[in-house]
């Protein structure tokens, strides 16, 4: 990551407007009757039933979604005592990081106070707004009186993250860590750096994983924490040691883990030398760990190293941890974050991190297959697995040690809730690839030199509803498959059109192609000839179903690979023109736009086999299709031009197809907004019903919509989906994303599926 300049952090956190979150309503308010109901009168109410039964308060506002984040502001970011005002911009960012991660709300709260007692009172008082307290940079030995009283006083979730926050991630790496240097945590030395708040957290929690505590040597700016000591106050004295040792350097000789909460530079390369085999290293002073990891590196070649910096492997950053911890504590109404939930944190943090990584979490860090080992230990903060793996297991946590006041029922359901919180994972898409799963097929993938293409094979392959045929040149694809360890990939098939192998399949399929293109200019030699590239070959591969579907177009425009596809296979029976869709993903749930990729200026009979193929479609991936066709005009109030054609598509649509729920013509905003609607115009078919199907009147109008929902809107377009060839072929985008690749593979799969039980 380049380096941040002052000037920079400063216009991030001063412009637009002051700070990082914001208040957002979560109920209508645009109208008289909605603040009646907001204030006064209608919130009465709900006072009174909370009055009656005060864990309504639950069911009526929003405390079981809100956590404060409280701090006094004298330990700010390793920066020490800069008080309460100037540590608000962190507490507004900690509130940031809980609302994107885990779509928990949060006041910041500052406390002038550095007096135990005030602070403890003060968050008592205000205690009722919330359903947890997240306390941030109150510095030792003050923070913990204040979190055991918080804790032993309030019966919602308290925690203290720069304590325990640091001790889970840390702990998760250190079970992996452990795993891969070959040993057991009940044998390792363990040495610790540092002898706050973190630190103390950090080995309490990796002894109760499973580290003797005989084993662990504490040193603070003085030194090793011995019995010769007397300058120790009682939290220090719980971690006195009775080895001989005074010093850090004495400390390191032979050492299996170092755990570094301190400042920098305290560790040298002879140190890490004195180390014992496959030496563990968490270096997490911030800014700057206690020795760089370039130095660790060149001291030992068989070191495991972890910092805090997210410009090196196997970061320990608290945001893995805390949002989902919350979330799962909130979500069963816990009383409290025990032991018990720290540890299913850990535990569920260390396991995710030994699975296959999502192709997003690749593409976000700039990588291409982050796979478990040394430099990938813990998961990557972005990874939008941490909701489920982590939330799902604190709850359980929290229900099986007896703090939980509204157990989950419903798992699933729970971890739907929790997907659908982030916006992730998008129901239609699982769906999707739920159906997908129920029967794999045989999926082509053309131009399989390319990573993208590979790694989208791999992924499917392993999400279980495709078996990958890869289609190119065979030295080029073990190439890539083997540079970039796709070791799943290497025993699928590889068809190259070119070799020797194909000289029987290339004859075959020029005499089809010759016999049905004759009349339209084509020569057997010219058949001939095209069976010798990829894409005409891969067209009749499918066409003559040695593969169940096929996917192409990644490094060809779009144009030309349909070419080839429609001149070998041929369309759908009772169809004459075929038609692209994309699913537009979008925060009020998945849209689909048609055409958008073939028909420049599609004629009425056009626009009604469009509309037919979509709803089919849709259909398919038993989705309930609710159609408008629209366009610049409502219902004949312009009778020429695009509104004429759309108009009688409708009347075609009406009479040839009344079982289909198809409106129009209409303008865009109309569609969407079923209230305007009803309202101006009663006698649409669809008055109360929610439109999730848009038809445009040309491809120029189609194009721009989905494009400026991707850029303005912020949705994730699913596509092109191409619609009415009589076999599965997608056309993936020029240089698609593996991601995008992925997700036409599962519908592709689910379009064969179609195909066989015809």
């Amino acid at each position: 990551m380049a380096k941040i300049t002052k000037e920079e952090a400063l216009k991030y956190h001063s412009d637009f407007r002051p700070g990082k979150i914001e208040v957002i309503p979560t109920k209508p308010h645009s109208t008289q009757r909605d603040l009646a109901l907001a204030y006064s009168p209608g919130v009465a109410d709900p006072c009174l039933e909370i009055e009656k039964n005060p864990e309504d308060v639950y069911k009526y506002t929003a405390k079981g979604n809100l956590v404060a984040v409280i701090s006094n502001g004298t330990a700010v970011l390793g920066l020490g005592d800069l008080g309460a005002e100037a540590g608000k911009p962190v507490m507004e960012g900690k509130g940031l990081l809980f609302k994107i991660f885990a779509d928990i709300d949060v006041f910041d709260i500052e406390i002038t106070t550095k007096d135990i007692d005030v602070f403890v009172e003060t968050v008592k008082q205000i205690s009722p707004t919330f359903g947890g307290i997240n306390l941030e940079d109150i510095k030792a030995p003050e923070c913990f009186e204040i979190e055991r009283r918080l804790k032993e006083e309030l019966n919602i979730p308290v925690m203290h993250d720069d304590q325990h926050g640091t001790a889970i991630i840390s702990s998760a790496g250190i079970l992996n860590a452990v795993e891969l240097a070959g040993k057991k945590l009940e044998d390792i030395k363990l040495v610790v750096s540092g002898a706050g708040a973190s630190a103390m957290a950090c080995t309490r929690l990796i002894v109760s994983l499973g580290v003797k505590k005989e084993n662990v040597v504490m040193c603070d700016s003085k030194g090793v924490l011995n019995t010769k000591r007397n300058d120790l106050n009682i939290y220090k004295k719980d971690f006195l040691t009775s080895q001989n040792l005074d010093t850090l350097e004495d400390a390191m000789k032979g050492a299996d883990l170092f755990l570094g909460l301190s400042v920098k530079d305290q560790v040298s390369k002879d140190m890490v030398k004195s180390m014992a085999a496959n030496p563990i290293i968490f270096a997490m002073a911030n800014p700057d760990p206690e020795i760089s990891y370039e130095d660790a590196l060149d001291a030992r070649k068989d070191v495991i190293m972890a910092t805090g910096r997210s410009d090196y492997p196997n970061q320990v950053n608290n945001v893995l941890g805390f949002p989902y911890i919350f979330r799962g504590a909130l979500d069963v109404r816990a009383t409290a974050i025990n032991e018990e939930m720290k540890k299913a944190a850990v535990y569920a943090i260390a396991a995710l991190a030994r699975e296959n990584v999502p192709e997003e979490v690749n593409i976000a860090y700039q990588t291409r297959n982050l796979q478990f080992g040394r430099t990938y230990i813990i998961p990557k903060p972005l990874d939008p697995r941490l909701i489920t793996h982590v939330a799902m297991a604190v709850a359980k946590a929290a229900m099986d040690s007896g703090v939980a006041l509204s157990p989950i029922k419903d798992w699933d359901a729970y971890k739907e809730s929790l997907l659908n919180r982030i916006g992730t994972g998008n129901k239609l898409i699982r769906k999707i690839y739920d159906i997908a799963k129920s029967s794999p097929k045989r999926v082509l993938f053309g131009e399989a030199e390319n990573y993208n293409v590979l790694r989208a094979a791999q992924i499917a392959m392993s999400e279980g509803f495709a078996i990958p045929v890869l289609l190119g040149n065979e030295s080029e694809i073990r190439k890539v498959i083997e540079e970039n360890h796709l070791d799943e990939l290497s025993k699928s098939e590889i068809i190259d059109p070119r070799s020797d192998s194909q000289v029987k399949n290339r004859e075959k399929y020029a005499q089809i192609l010759y016999k049905g293109r004759a009349r339209k200019g084509l020569s057997l030699n010219d058949s001939r000839e095209k069976m010798f590239g990829k894409d005409y070959f891969g067209a009749m591969l499918v066409e003559e179903k040695h593969v169940d579907a096929y996917i192409t177009g990644y490094s060809t425009q779009y144009s030309e690979a349909l070419k080839p596809i429609v001149e070998v296979v041929k369309c759908n029976d009772n169809i004459e023109h075929l038609a692209g869709m994309y699913i537009m993903l979008t925060k009020k749930g998945p849209f689909f736009f048609a055409d958008t990729t073939v028909n420049r200026d599609p004629d009425v009979n056009t626009i009604v086999s469009t509309t037919v193929l979509t709803a089919e479609t849709l259909k398919k991936m038993n989705i309930d299709p609710k159609i408008a066709l629209v366009s610049y005009s409502n219902f004949g109030s312009t009778r020429s031009g695009s509104p004429e054609k759309v108009s009688n598509a409708v009347k075609i649509l009406h009479e040839k197809y009344p079982k289909l729920e198809v409106e129009g013509e209409m303008q865009a905003n109309f569609a969407l907004n079923p209230e305007i609607r009803k309202r101006k115009y009663p006698f649409a078919k669809m008055q109360d019903q929610n439109i999730n199907t848009l038809i445009f009147p040309n491809l120029s109008s189609g194009n721009i919509a989905y494009k400026m929902m991707q850029e303005i809107g912020d949705a994730e377009a699913v596509g092109p989906i191409l619609m009415g060839i009589k076999r599965p072929i997608h056309i993936v985008q020029l240089e698609a994303s593996v991601r995008e690749i992925v997700n036409m593979v599962a519908i592709a799969v689910v379009d064969a599926q179609a195909v066989a039980i015809k």
